[in-house]
Formats: structure tokens, C-alpha cells, sequence
């Protein structure tokens, strides 16, 4: 086990050190930041005055041997929007970030495992059909189209009579097929103080609802994926021997559909699963953007758009350590199920 973290700690730092080089390379790509800084009224001379303090004219290996330097030291830069250390920052709006991304992951999990599950048991079934019919209409539309119709169906509302309304049915029908709105779709709302800057929609009902449409706008992209993930893993073990061994034996369906059966579908779904939650964080780019979701992906559009190259360079190192910390949750949960599998790669 320690020498299986330590190894993931040394595949942390690369991915880190990796990402710092690239975001380094294409710096000169995302534009001016003393332009984004002082605007257009500002003379040339001051301009090269505010680089050479910034160290903006300095070689490309002296840039990044100082950052690499302040690095090590916790230090990565400041931020140019917002004049403070890019990891106050980053700290200040990673919460709402998770908190999306942990509402959207409980969102799949208790959705596409019943879904899955049942979708296999019964593949012939009129629901089944529905489901996967659904599912492929899910994958095959944009995350910022689905938070648009959900602004428009629930937030702002739809009203549409093409039945007639002097009837009592068509009436019902119209009331049945318009939505009335409502819904926050707009930033986090009062989200409850807990800690330092981490603030929670959890804790009120209130913070729940500014939760509904993002978290289902982000799940829109991931949720067909896993259901049918499931559907054809479940499928594919409910026809091995050892499940019609068990029912030859008479054991109850329900034991061996959600125990035995079950539990050798989920391995290759934790292992697509690590990998999938790492990407939402990516995802919410778009859905912060949208929704107006105060996280760091809303940050991150706005630090490209001003050319806020440190705090783009500690996003990306964020997000990439992000990735090595779920997968490395993953490897651990995988063993925990899978006893067989040892985490130092030798056999069991």
C-alpha cells in the first residue's frame, strides 16, 4: 500500500510538471495581459515598465525556472484579474466546483445502476426500450443545449395549447404539456457558510434547488454512458457459468441478480467511473458558464478570456491533480471489491 502511493505521488508530480511546461509553451498564444491589465489609454513605456516587473520579457526557461522555483515553495504566481495568490483563488471557488460535481456523480450513481440493472434483467421490456432510446438521445446532445432547455422549461417556463382549451381534456393536456418555471438558474444562491471560504448548498433547501439544473444538466452527458455501460456488462455476466450455476442450484433470482451478478458488473464501471469524474470537472466549464455557477470553471473561462496565465497554469495543475487523486481512489476501491487485485501490480 505505501509503496502503491508513493508511486502515485511520483505520477502526481508528473502529471503536474507536464501540465506546467504545456500551459507554459502556449502562453504567448492566449494574448496580451498587460492589455487585459491597464486597458487601451495606457502609453508603451509604462506597458514595458509593468512587464519587466511581471518578469513578462524574460526568456522562456527563466519564466519557468522562477515559477518552477516559487512552486516548490507552495507559491504559483498572482493572479492578474483578481491581484491575489492564484491559490486563494483557486481554494475560493473549488467548493462550488465539487459540490457540483458530487451532486452530478450521486445523480448517476443512483440512476444508472437500477436503470442498468433492470434494463438487462428485462432487455425486452417496453421500459427497457425506453431507456436506451433516451439514453442515445442523451449522449447525442451537447451539455449547453440540455442547460438551455432546462433553463427554458423549468427556470423561465413554456406555455403551449395545442389542444383546445375550452374542453375539459384539452385543458388538462395543455396544463400537462407547459411548465410554469421557477426554477433558480442563475449563480449558487446563499449557500451556507462551514469553513474558511467553503460554503454549502447542501445544508438548506433553498441551496438544494439552485442545485437541480446544473447538476442534471452536467449528468445529461455521463448518465447515458454508465446505464448503458451497466446494461451491457450485466448482460454480458448474467450469461456466465458460474450465474447459471447458481441457478441451477435454486438460488433466489433476486440474490443472484443483486449480489452475485452485480457485483462483477461494477468492476469495470469503478474503473470507467474514476475516469468519467475526473472529466466532469472539465464539463463544468460549460455548465458554470450557463448557469452563471460561481466555480472553477467559470473561472477558468474568464482567466482564458484576460489572459490570466498564472492562474490558468495552477487550474490546469489542479485539474491534472484532481485526475491522479480519483484514479487513485478508484485502484483503491477497485481492490477493496476485487480481493484478487493487488495494488502493486503483483499477482494475488
Amino acid at each position: 500500500m505505501i509503496a502503491f502511493l508513493i508511486k502515485r505521488l511520483f505520477h502526481a508530480l508528473l502529471v503536474m510538471f507536464v501540465i506546467s511546461i504545456i500551459a507554459f509553451a502556449i502562453q504567448d498564444n492566449l494574448g496580451d495581459p498587460i492589455q487585459q491589465m491597464v486597458g487601451q489609454s495606457v502609453p508603451e513605456s509604462e506597458r514595458e515598465i509593468l512587464r519587466e516587473q511581471l518578469g513578462l520579457n524574460d526568456p522562456f526557461l527563466v519564466q519557468y525556472l522562477r515559477f518552477a522555483g516559487n512552486a516548490l515553495q507552495l507559491d504559483f504566481g498572482y493572479s492578474y484579474i483578481f491581484n491575489q495568490p492564484t491559490t486563494e483563488v483557486i481554494l475560493r471557488h473549488l467548493p462550488a466546483t465539487l459540490e457540483l460535481v458530487f451532486a452530478t456523480t450521486l445523480l448517476i450513481v443512483l440512476l444508472s445502476v437500477p436503470i442498468g440493472v433492470y434494463s438487462a434483467i428485462r432487455p425486452r421490456a417496453w421500459l427497457s426500450r425506453f431507456f436506451m432510446g433516451v439514453s442515445i438521445i442523451g449522449i447525442s446532445i451537447p451539455v449547453f443545449l440540455t442547460a438551455i432547455m432546462l433553463i427554458q422549461l423549468f427556470a423561465i417556463g413554456v406555455s403551449w395549447s395545442p389542444f383546445p382549451a375550452a374542453t375539459g381534456w384539452g385543458a388538462w393536456l395543455n396544463d400537462l404539456v407547459s411548465t410554469e418555471g421557477g426554477m433558480p438558474a442563475y449563480g449558487r444562491g446563499n449557500p451556507v457558510p462551514v469553513l474558511g471560504t467553503w460554503a454549502t448548498n447542501f445544508a438548506s433547501l433553498e441551496g438544494l434547488t439552485y442545485l437541480v439544473l446544473p447538476a442534471i444538466s452536467l449528468a445529461s452527458i455521463m448518465l447515458p454512458l454508465f446505464i448503458r455501460l451497466i446494461r451491457a456488462e450485466m448482460l454480458e455476466v448474467l450469461q456466465s457459468e458460474y450465474v447459471k450455476f447458481a441457478r441451477a442450484k435454486g438460488i433466489s433470482l433476486r440474490r443472484i441478480y443483486f449480489v452475485h451478478a452485480l457485483k462483477n458488473t461494477m468492476l469495470p464501471v469503478i474503473t470507467m467511473g474514476g475516469v468519467q469524474i475526473g472529466t466532469l470537472v472539465a464539463y463544468t466549464i460549460l455548465t458554470e458558464t450557463v448557469f452563471q455557477w460561481p466555480g472553477m470553471g467559470l473561472m477558468f473561462l474568464n482567466a482564458i478570456q484576460r489572459s490570466d496565465v498564472p492562474l490558468i497554469i495552477t487550474y490546469l495543475m489542479i485539474v491534472g491533480l484532481i485526475f491522479v487523486i480519483t484514479n487513485t481512489l478508484v485502484d483503491l476501491i477497485y481492490g477493496l471489491v476485487n480481493p484478487t487485485v493487488k495494488l502493486t501490480g503483483k499477482p494475488a
